[in-house]
């Protein structure tokens, strides 16, 4: 064992008397490698209520703009000063929550303590910023001094002038001594991860009521956020994941679900530059900052530098409070980027510190507390020793967060700086700047294995185009864009730039602002980084600009100010309206995006007489022409003039679906009816009657089912239609013999953004995009006579981002050239992941054509 190196930033205490804040201690550092908290792969089959994808699909999520309270309107004039205080309606009791086994707070006296917290003086206010999929509201506690509405604007308008004129405000004296610097805890994203909401809530009632100076000092010059439990629904229940079934620390690239949309805002509203993520359970204590690949998009020199001077402290703090391996089971803390090589790493900004970090964010970190108390400990051990476990998790996070306010309050000017120095890089367009020994002194051990930058390029251009699908995909990828807090323009006028000529209603990124990172880093291809380290936590490749289905043209130099001003380029606030109904005649919808997809579905669950054409796409009689007016306003989609209104009818397809939850996700947002199946529904007993279609990639094992099972499930395909994904999807195949052909199975870790080339001529893949998405790749070889090739990765090795490491058969090189996605007359076989976590929004369509397919 070694000491803890040595490091820029000098850690230091508050030694007032009787002071909250906790000074460190020295202490050594665990070494052993960290535990992976759980697979990126769903093995089992989704049973989501309908309810909760609908609530994820239409909840609003609270903006605070000019720092007003959710119980303002966005119209007042100016904000409200601290505290904003609010009486909370109680939940009803629940005994069933899972909280209560392990002595902490269940989730119906949440809004009681909140309450009591705001009665104790002048210093807690509390917003709701939102509800989670499963309908519960969504916290965010304010512990800062008191200000006037005057206080609050000025406030306000140094945040504002941080991100928007960073030059500025480093000149601005008023920035430098009174800006409060925002610190944001993040707590419960697991819900099987409880106790950083425990230690919070002690925390704050501390805060509210401690008379030390120091304390005083801090609150002067720090606002406190605390985002209480991240994950109610998973809180109650005792799961990882929220009411979808979502892994929310997996969905910030996606933004699939509320809870995370809620933090979103929050870190776009707040700007904090510190963040603290509490999770479970690594023993001893993780701190980050992560191992290597390290995301090319930061500014990384700066993070690092503060993440680990920081890391340093809470090391110090949870050592310090003397819990032994021998007498309480805890080891000493462990910092991923000292005392590992690899295995836990900052690479996808899936992650809600890596995302924060991207809103500016200096020091973010992932804690994992060290005792187990989820799971099969949850469920095995005396309730006794849980709650004693539970209750040292909550001494360790309170000693992190508690170090994280001394970090804070000692460094608030530099931290500062450091957060205005990542926005004036951006929109300056200045270079990254290397990590080294040099760069970032003081951080032993940094070597070219840390250095990851990126080449910006000077702006994207999202073209307008005359196919619909381009349009309705491009306002979407706006949008998403426009959430994130990425600024957008769109030309009023054609425009020439780096030798292309780009019509009227093109959207424009220009690089160079603020954040010009997250830009990037939704946009970019990625990077190929299979030769980089053998393993990685979680995703390595996710483009939104390869895998949203719009046209995005990188645009890598030339006179940006000069095209976008020819263009007459202005700011939007949101993207163009692209719904459009052909005035006379029949109607025809391209099934393209996900939104056509949705409002098929929506016109046949209205009984409306669809028909399918031999190129894929749907005619709708002139009769519905009001139905299909309404439905463009809402999706944003093109019925066309149809030449003909000839076709094959179309039925409302109910989809019986042994899927994974993001999937299971998907489907609902495409408006399918579905039915959750596994072995376990099936085995008790399937009314077949209400399924036309199976759909299987997860939770189904034909060898498993029990006799009468096996033989109504081969029945159904007897007569009805299979959709396969992935090793699950294939096995049933064979069992079943509806299609010729043999599953290869790659690197079941390998992810990322594949080349592909599609058949089209109106099959599953016609206008696909040319590139998609694999976790596990699966490829097929020894195709029989009938068997169509819908889609193939690309000759030669087809990865274009992520992590996919040649081995002997499975590397992607052994993939290259060979079938992906097949099909025959009552099957289709998918080796891709086209609805992988509801992200992958251009590749949705092939999975909806081909349950219309074989259904």
């Amino acid at each position: 064992m070694r000491p803890p190196r040595p490091v820029l930033i000098a850690v230091a205490g508050v030694t007032v008397t009787g002071s909250l804040l906790l000074a460190p201690h020295d202490a050594l550092a665990g070494r052993r490698p960290p535990v992976r908290e759980g697979s990126a792969r769903d093995r089992g089959a989704a049973a989501t209520p309908l309810s909760a994808a609908r609530q994820a699909l239409t909840a609003p999520v609270t903006a605070f703009p000019s720092g007003l309270s959710s119980g303002l309107p966005p119209s007042a004039s100016s904000p409200r000063g601290y505290p904003r205080e609010q009486l909370l309606a109680p939940d009803p009791e629940n005994p069933r929550d899972k909280s209560i086994k392990l002595g902490l707070i269940p989730y119906h006296a949440v809004a009681p303590r909140l309450n009591a917290l705001q009665r104790l003086g002048d210093r807690v206010s509390v917003e709701v910023t939102g509800r989670s999929a499963g309908g519960h509201r969504l916290y965010l506690v304010t512990v800062t001094a008191p200000e006037s509405a005057g206080r609050t604007r000025a406030q306000e308008r140094m945040r504002a002038l941080i991100e928007n004129a960073p030059a500025a405000a480093a000149a601005d004296p008023a920035v430098r001594t009174d800006y409060k610097i925002p610190v944001f805890f993040d707590s419960n994203i697991h819900g099987d991860e409880w106790e950083g909401a425990d230690a919070s809530l002690r925390l704050i009632e501390r805060l509210a009521k401690a008379k030390d100076r120091a304390t005083a000092d801090l609150l002067a010059h720090s606002r406190l956020y605390f985002d209480i439990t991240a994950n109610p629904d998973g809180r109650i229940a005792g799961t990882r994941a929220n009411a979808n079934g979502f892994d929310l620390n997996r969905d910030f690239v996606t933004a699939s679900q509320p809870e995370v949309r809620a933090v979103r805002q929050t870190e776009i509203d707040k700007q904090p530059a510190v963040m603290l993520d509490l999770h479970g359970y690594v023993n001893g204590t993780l701190i980050e900052p992560a191992t290597p690949p390290h995301g090319e998009n930061y500014e990384y020199d700066l993070f690092l530098k503060n993440t680990y001077a920081n890391a340093l402290g809470m090391e110090a703090a949870v050592n310090g409070l003397g819990r032994t391996a021998a007498k309480d089971g805890v080891e000493p803390a462990q910092i991923p980027f000292r005392d590992q090589r690899e295995g836990w790493d900052d690479w996808p900004p899936v992650f809600a510190p890596q995302y924060a970090a991207f809103h500016g964010a200096v020091a973010a970190h992932t804690v994992e507390l060290p005792l187990a108390v989820g799971n099969a400990a949850y469920a095995s051990l005396p309730v006794r020793e849980l709650r004693r476990r539970a209750a040292v998790n909550v001494d360790v996070a309170e000693a992190a967060m508690r170090a994280t306010l001394a970090f804070a309050r000692t460094h608030r000017t530099a931290l500062v700086a450091d957060q205005i120095e990542v926005f004036r890089r951006g929109a300056s367009g200045a270079a990254q700047v290397p990590v080294s020994a040099a760069t970032v002194p003081g951080v032993a051990g940094i070597g070219p294995k840390d250095v990851y930058t990126t080449d910006f390029p000077r702006a994207y251009v999202i073209p307008a185009g005359s196919a619909q699908r381009s349009a309705t995909a491009a306002a979407r990828l706006v949008g998403h864009l426009l959430a994130n807090d990425v600024r957008v323009t769109r030309a009023a006028h054609g425009f020439r730039l780096a030798g292309r000529w780009y019509a009227p209603g093109s959207y424009v990124v220009d690089l160079h602002q603020p954040k010009r990172g997250l830009a990037n880093v939704l946009l970019a291809d990625g990077r190929d980084i299979s030769d980089k380290v053998s393993t990685m936590y979680d995703i390595s490749g996710w483009s939104l600009g390869r895998l949203w289905g719009a046209s995005v043209v990188r645009v890598r130099a030339g006179d940006l100010p000069a095209a976008t001003a020819a263009g007459a380029a202005r700011t939007v606030r949101a993207a163009a309206p692209t719904g459009y109904v052909a005035p006379h005649g029949d109607l025809r919808l391209g099934l393209d995006t996900p939104e056509a997809i949705a409002a098929l579905n929506s016109l046949l669950r209205q009984g409306v007489p669809v028909r399918r054409r031999a190129d894929g796409s749907a005619v709708v009689p002139s009769l519905a022409r009001s139905r299909a007016a309404s439905l463009a306003r809402r999706y944003g989609v093109a019925f066309d003039a149809a030449p003909d209104g000839r076709g094959t009818p179309l039925h409302r397809v109910r989809v019986a679906a042994a899927v994974t939850p993001g999937e299971l996700f998907a489907l609902r947002e495409m408006d399918f009816d579905v039915v959750p199946v596994s072995t376990a529904v099936l085995d008790a007993g399937f009314d077949w009657s209400a399924a036309d279609v199976l759909f299987v990639s997860a939770g189904l094992d034909h060898a498993r089912l029990n006799p009468a099972a096996r033989a109504a499930l081969d029945a159904f395909l007897g007569a009805h239609g299979l959709v396969g994904r992935g090793v699950s999807g294939a096995a049933l195949n064979s069992a079943t013999g509806l299609l010729t052909a043999e599953p290869v199975e790659g690197d079941e870790d390998a992810n990322g953004v594949v080349r592909v080339v599609n058949a089209g001529n109106g099959g599953v893949t016609s206008g696909a995009p040319d590139h998609s998405f694999v976790y596990a790749p699966v490829w097929f070889t020894g195709l029989g006579p009938h068997v169509r090739v819908e889609q193939a990765y690309a000759p030669g090795d087809p990865l274009l981002s992520g992590h996919w490491r040649p081995t002997a058969g499975g590397g992607p090189r052994a993939a290259g050239g060979h079938a992906c996605v097949i099909s025959g007359p009552h099957a289709v076989l998918f080796g891709t992941e086209p609805l992988f976590r509801d992200h992958p929004k251009g590749e949705f369509p092939q999975v909806a054509r081909a349950l219309l397919s074989v259904s």
